[in-house]
């Protein structure tokens, strides 16, 4: 194999050897976006790009904003494990993986740095524009992966994100009282809900039954897009944002 060159010229190039092809030659339509949940960006690095570890990403992001290459955009990085999205199952091959330093929820949920979302912003765009990726399909770890994983996080910045061009978001709708839904509850709301959490993307079946599933999908989209409160319980925010992000969607348009 020849030797990595950078795709993102920003970058420095740290080579990983996790890596495979892409299934059936699918090029990158998606971005996934990490946090790497450990104590340091060293010990993160140095475990993305030892072959034990069984994982990789293409792209590693100091607390500083500096940015490393660590497998080839053309190549098929090991980040996104069990996953779906918009009836996808192989998300490793139709996507490319961006690893955030950060300790995440084992840390306490730090901040991310505004050096640090500066370049993810670069990147995701720079992304974006090569492979052509809409901006709904600039997601993270945890709307791939309910309850399985939650980064990067609900204090991860999506809107300063949107505000750079990058990523679907709108102004949460206001937490206020009113019906909700919750765990354990049946009917045809709840197939309703279901079925507009697939129809965003997420990997849910329509059962029309609040399973244990259904409520860490909610709290998956609660982290991505209505961060104040991530409970699980399908509340009048959590539905009317659900509705307007789907209104707002090219498709349904």
């Amino acid at each position: 194999m020849t030797a990595l060159a950078a795709d993102f010229a920003g970058a420095s190039v740290i080579p990983s050897p996790n890596h495979g092809e892409r299934v059936d030659g699918r090029k990158p339509d998606m971005i996934i976006l990490h946090y790497t949940g450990m104590p340091s960006a060293d010990q993160a690095l140095s475990w993305l790009c030892n072959p034990e570890s069984q994982v990789s990403s293409h792209y590693f992001i100091h607390e500083d904003g500096r940015i490393a290459q660590l497998v080839p955009e053309d190549r098929r990085a090991w980040h996104a494990g069990k996953s779906s999205w918009a009836g996808e199952t192989d998300i490793n091959s139709c996507s490319i993986g961006i690893e955030i330093a950060n300790p995440g929820h084992p840390g306490g949920l730090p901040p991310f740095p505004d050096e640090q979302m500066k370049a993810v912003a670069e990147l995701c765009r720079d992304c974006g524009e090569r492979w052509k990726i809409v901006p709904e399909r600039v997601v993270g770890h945890s709307d791939v992966a309910p309850i399985r994983k939650v980064d990067p996080g609900e204090n991860f910045l999506w809107e300063n994100l949107y505000l750079d061009g990058i990523g679907h978001w709108i102004e949460p709708t206001q937490i206020t009282g009113g019906r909700f839904f919750q765990h354990g509850e049946s009917g045809q709301p709840i197939e309703a809900l279901q079925s507009m959490l697939s129809l965003y993307g997420y990997g849910i079946e329509i059962t029309g039954n609040f399973c244990e599933r259904t409520k860490g999908v909610v709290e998956a989209f609660q982290r991505h897009f209505r961060p104040k409160l991530v409970d699980g319980i399908a509340d009048f925010s959590t539905i009317d944002t659900l509705h307007r992000l789907l209104k707002a969607l090219p498709q349904y348009n």
